[in-house]
């Protein structure tokens, strides 16, 4: 007989394709897990995965299971959620998102989450757009933040949120700061010190084209981990940084950063995803829902 807890336990292995991750993530003894795959490939009379040395991919019948088991585990959520007396929301939502959406957009929503469903256990993966896409796929992420220049992802749904308004900015002391200071052209960037953040972070991507174009090498840019390094060094006089607007709006108010008159050619949309055909559970819905409204309420209050 093919058990439920198999069939989660087998989801989980074909996506991260390691018995031993997936016994870490499933909270498993390894032996656990693979006692479970054994069963199920014995249930099913079919064997699931190849095993090749220290590594595993699945086989044609294991590929085959993967839709049914998606459909099996979605309809068991769905009977939970629709089922009268169900009980208050509870569970783990694991959602991949980023620096500048986890502290600038998030904290409203994970407040109220908080409060109004404390049994629902938000998990935040820090992760690129490319990364948190694939593992939406995958089906290990439930939910992901995004903020990039293309709204349509392969096998993804999306929800745009917000357009992110992008803004160059220096130390009021740089420069290129300044009303004698002139407009800024890409030529006088291409002199300064950019400070970014990694590659795969979309705007410091689409800003790297711009600056590289007809030129014979990639610009090269003085890189930060975090947003908040950025920030500091832009303040200290290290150079310029193009940023989403939100995360520098306080600096700006207290006169640490200046807005440089530079327009960035290109936009950058927040957006909400989750994997394509996905049966939404109540708790996911649930963020879903209350993650547009709170967005969407707070970027006219920021406006105004």
């Amino acid at each position: 007989m093919v058990e439920i807890r198999q069939l989660v336990t087998f989801r989980k292995v074909a996506a991260v394709l390691s018995f031993t991750r997936a016994a870490a993530e499933l909270n498993y003894a390894q032996s656990s897990v693979t006692s479970q795959i054994r069963n199920l490939e014995a249930s099913l009379q079919a064997e699931l995965f190849d095993r090749l040395g220290g590594r595993i991919q699945l086989t044609e019948a294991g590929r085959r299971l993967v839709g049914y088991a998606d459909q099996i585990l979605a309809l068991v959520e769905e009977a939970r959620a629709q089922v009268p007396g169900g009980g208050e929301p509870a569970g783990t939502l694991a959602i991949g998102t980023m620096e500048s959406i986890t502290s600038y957009r998030l904290p409203p929503l994970l407040e109220m989450f908080h409060h109004r469903y404390p049994r629902v256990q938000l998990s935040l993966r820090p992760s690129l757009c490319a990364e948190t896409c694939q593992r939406l796929r995958q089906g290990t992420y439930d939910v992901g933040f995004m903020m990039e220049a293309e709204t349509e992802h392969e096998g993804v749904e999306t929800e745009v949120l917000v357009r992110e308004p992008l803004v160059l900015v220096a130390a009021p002391h740089h420069p290129m700061a300044g009303p004698a200071a002139g407009p800024v052209t890409l030529e006088a960037l291409r002199s300064a010190t950019v400070l970014a953040a990694e590659p795969g972070c979309a705007y410091r991507d689409l800003f790297e084209r711009e600056l590289s174009a007809g030129t014979a090498e990639p610009f090269s840019f003085l890189e930060f981990g975090t947003i908040e390094g950025i920030k500091r060094g832009a303040i200290a006089g290290l150079g310029v940084s193009l940023l989403p607007q939100i995360t520098v709006a306080e600096e700006i108010a207290a006169g640490e950063l200046a807005v440089l008159p530079w327009e960035p050619p290109f936009e950058v949309f927040t957006q909400l995803a989750w994997r394509q055909g996905k049966r939404l559970s109540r708790e996911l819905r649930m963020f879903i829902d209350e993650t547009v409204r709170l967005v969407r309420e707070e970027v006219p209050a920021r406006s105004a």
